[in-house]
């Protein structure tokens, strides 16, 4: 395990196109099936781990609409597409998105314990808990959950899944093939959770992985949401403008962590997602940025993808050039109620028309990781040592440039003794620097002894 701090790394391949890029499938590098396709994603996940990369992060959701981005309309569900990466990739870590609004416990649990087998250590559980409220009409659900009964059930799905994970010992299979001794069943435990919201007996029928369990994610950003990471997150997915507002964050999740949850801060790790762009020179680079961000957001997109945080709701029936409808938000109170607010708040306190706030959302704000190799690579630093993140999700949208970041910034912070040069663990634990959780029964039959 890593014991020094270093940048860690994810990749985010978004396929043929997500928010903000309806017409990236148009890239000819890019099938028109990558979203579906295993050798697509192969080659990107092992482009990654050429770079060495800590993790890739497949995101998902289970509700679309015609206006939907094309990698929505048509993409692999993340477990099963982990499983198949599994096997065709050797270290890098492999984190998929589930909801805790819409899955049974001890299935999804299973799971992504198999998924934690499957690649020896290597898995990752990103906890979300739905913001796509027409999810609940595929679930036989008349509405969606309100906010508090959203993050009450992950909260408790979080510590149920650890309990769930902890069902063996690490020493429980004795197969003892002189004795005849498969399984020692004092180290099989049945959990009997009767909760708020689940009731689960256990056991899980299966081991825990070289790395414990599996890492948590979350990527929350209400105060709900915030309490939620810094309680059980291991790894915090956000977004930040600038460093300010990335400090700001770090030491706001961090703080939490350890003054109202009494956790560690080191084994909670932030990882902003960014969009790279590299060229041959600064110049070269934001002409590419800026031709990439006319043909990947236009207007049309744009207002037809606008209602997401609204629950999708439609906003095409309303005159562009009146007065932003606020009465809109409440369609957002179970759906992206954090974002709808802000973005209703904003057109509301500068009297924009609808026009005028839809153009704001795809308003070209320059990311700030756009240049040479050498310019991308000074900026990441600047943002890591300035403590603003501990590493970065990397956007993988046009595939040439993602091949550029790999190839020619990551050597740049390898040579600065940031970035690691080879792999130093098999796990993904391991690559975080995170400590393997000890199995609860197994300290408690320590305690208990220790105090005979």
């Amino acid at each position: 395990m890593a014991t020094r701090r270093q940048i860690h790394l994810g990749a985010v391949p978004y396929g043929t196109g997500g928010p903000g890029s309806h017409t990236l499938w148009l890239d000819p590098d890019i099938p028109g099936d990558a979203s579906v396709s295993i050798d697509w994603y192969t080659e990107i996940a092992r482009l990654a781990e050429r770079g060495r990369f800590d993790l890739l992060f497949v995101v998902d959701s289970q509700f679309i609409t015609p206006h939907s981005p094309p990698h929505y309309l048509n993409r692999l569900e993340p477990l099963t597409l982990l499983s198949a990466l599994a096997a065709r990739t050797t270290h890098l870590g492999l984190v998929g998105t589930a909801t805790t609004s819409f899955n049974s416990p001890f299935n999804l649990v299973r799971r992504l314990g198999s998924l934690d087998l499957i690649s020896g250590g290597r898995a990752g559980w990103n906890v979300v808990t739905t913001g796509d409220a027409g999810t609940a009409g595929n679930y036989g659900l008349d509405e969606h959950y309100d906010y508090d009964t959203r993050y009450g059930r992950a909260q408790e799905f979080v510590e149920l899944a650890r309990a769930l994970w902890d069902s063996y010992e690490d020493d429980a299979f004795v197969r003892d093939r002189e004795t005849g001794v498969f399984l020692d069943r004092d180290r099989q435990h049945v959990l009997n959770h009767d909760g708020t919201y689940f009731r689960v007996r256990g056991p899980l029928n299966l081991v825990r992985s070289a790395q414990g369990h599996p890492v948590v994610f979350q990527a929350g950003d209400s105060d709900q949401g915030r309490d939620l990471g810094a309680s059980v997150g291991e790894g915090i997915f956000t977004h930040a403008p600038d460093i300010p507002a990335g400090q700001a964050f770090y030491d706001d999740i961090k703080g939490r962590a350890r003054t109202k949850f009494g956790r560690d801060p080191e084994h909670l790790k932030i990882l902003p997602g960014i969009k790279v762009v590299v060229g041959d020179t600064d110049e070269e680079a934001r002409e590419i940025e800026a031709f990439n961000n006319d043909r990947d957001h236009t207007f049309a997109a744009a207002l037809a993808e606008f209602g997401r945080p609204f629950g999708w709701h439609d906003f095409t029936r309303y005159d562009l050039d009146a007065p932003f409808p606020a009465e809109a938000l409440r369609y957002g109170e179970r759906s992206f109620f954090t974002q709808a607010k802000a973005v209703t708040e904003r057109a509301v306190e500068n009297g924009w028309t609808l026009r005028q706030t839809v153009e704001a959302t795809r308003y070209f704000r320059k990311s700030e990781f756009v240049g040479s190799p050498a310019t991308v690579a000074d900026k990441l630093v600047e943002w890591w040592e300035a403590r603003a993140c501990d590493g970065f999700n990397v956007g993988v949208d046009h595939p040439a440039n993602f091949r550029r970041f790999v190839d020619e910034v990551v050597p740049i912070l390898t040579e600065r003794g940031v970035f690691r040069a080879e792999y130093d663990a098999t796990t993904l634990r391991g690559h975080l620097g995170l400590p393997v959780p000890v199995n609860r029964h197994t300290t408690a039959r320590a305690t208990a002894a220790a105090s005979v």
